[in-house]
């Protein structure tokens, strides 16, 4: 160990489109989600993380809230620049240092990124006093996060549903064998919540209340075991102009998500049938794995595996099983600097 590395803080970032989770000294300490408040007229950055969620939807003119990041990339460079600085500095063990350490960075991106949203993805990083980047593809982080045993010869399929990106990979010999990234994740279902409710009530609702609906009575199925009562949705009436409330069953979120997750279906059995036949004999006997938020949608196992036929298990925190694998892979970089770009 030189000398300047006494100075060297090391961290893992889950930079994703909903949430950004940082581990440092292998705790969480930062989950936040991935949103910024900017004033229009200076430029300046208001509020980060959660300040900024509770501004959403109810900013005025002077004020703008922005999600730097779409589809698991980034979209607003200077916005996802400030914000990652900003949650560097809460972090505990850098919190009010009067220079700020050097930072070995491991970051995880959806395993379709371009080349030259990859070097955004590095470029943002390197405005914190980054001395050190390794990008890690979600999928793997996922892998990892959930427990699997990556370099084994043995084939795994992970399904990695978050805000922006679901990730469907078959891992074998700490490689990606065979991927799909696609666009239909956690925020096309809010969206479809949303349309549901405006074409079929004449409510509109904004972003925030339709994320509310997902997360309290989101289903990927008309037919759950557990009963689950309806709930009072508030948003403005589209013919009369007035607010106005409605009760919301998960029966009508099921019909909602319903082809946005058969979308996801087909990618998973696309992903299947490019599985060369030895791997596709491990992941029969292993099954499916799932990690990411959208993995907590009531039923979505349920149908995957009605789908495929596969057992598919969901990870014990589907929400913290890729920044947990990105800080497994961090702690022992020597070990998984192959899988590192």
């Amino acid at each position: 160990m030189g000398f300047f590395d006494m100075f060297t803080q090391e961290i893992a970032i889950d930079l994703g489109t909903a949430n950004t989770l940082i581990i440092h000294n292998n705790k969480i300490v930062i989950d936040q989600p991935s949103i910024v408040a900017i004033d229009r007229s200076t430029g300046k950055i208001i509020a980060v993380g959660e300040q900024a969620k509770y501004m959403q939807g109810k900013t005025h003119e002077e004020i703008r809230t922005v999600r730097p990041l779409k589809d698991g990339v980034i979209a607003d460079f200077y916005a996802s620049e400030h914000m990652v600085k900003e949650f560097i500095k809460q972090i505990p063990a850098i919190k009010g240092k009067f220079f700020p350490p050097a930072l070995t960075i491991v970051i995880c991106i959806p395993s379709g990124i371009t080349e030259v949203e990859r070097r955004a993805v590095k470029d943002s990083a390197r405005k914190v006093n980054a001395k050190e980047i390794r990008l890690i593809f979600e999928p793997m982080a996922a892998a990892i996060g959930v427990g699997i045993d990556v370099q084994k010869p043995e084939g795994n399929m992970i399904i990695d549903i978050g805000g922006g990106t679901t990730e469907i990979a078959v891992i074998a010999l700490g490689g990606i064998v065979c991927d799909k990234s696609m666009k239909i994740a956690g925020d096309v279902f809010t969206n479809d919540i949303a349309y549901y409710l405006r074409t079929h009530h004449n409510l509109y609702i904004g972003e925030r209340t339709a994320e509310r609906v997902k997360i309290d009575i989101g289903s990927a199925i008309e037919e759950l075991d557990v009963d689950i009562e309806d709930i009072p949705v508030q948003g403005r009436d589209l013919i009369t102009g007035k607010p106005k409330e409605i009760m919301i069953n998960y029966k009508e979120t099921a019909r909602a998500l319903d082809k946005s997750i058969i979308r996801i279906e087909d990618a998973v059995m696309e992903t299947l049938s490019l599985t060369p036949p030895e791997l596709a004999a491990d992941i029969y006997r292993s099954g499916i794995y799932m990690a990411g938020g959208g993995a907590l949608l009531r039923g979505l196992s349920d149908r995957i595996h009605k789908k495929t036929g596969l057992p598919v298990f969901v990870a014990e925190d589907p929400l913290r099983a890729v920044v947990r694998g990105t800080g497994i892979a961090l702690k022992n970089m020597d070990k998984f600097k192959f899988l590192m770009k």
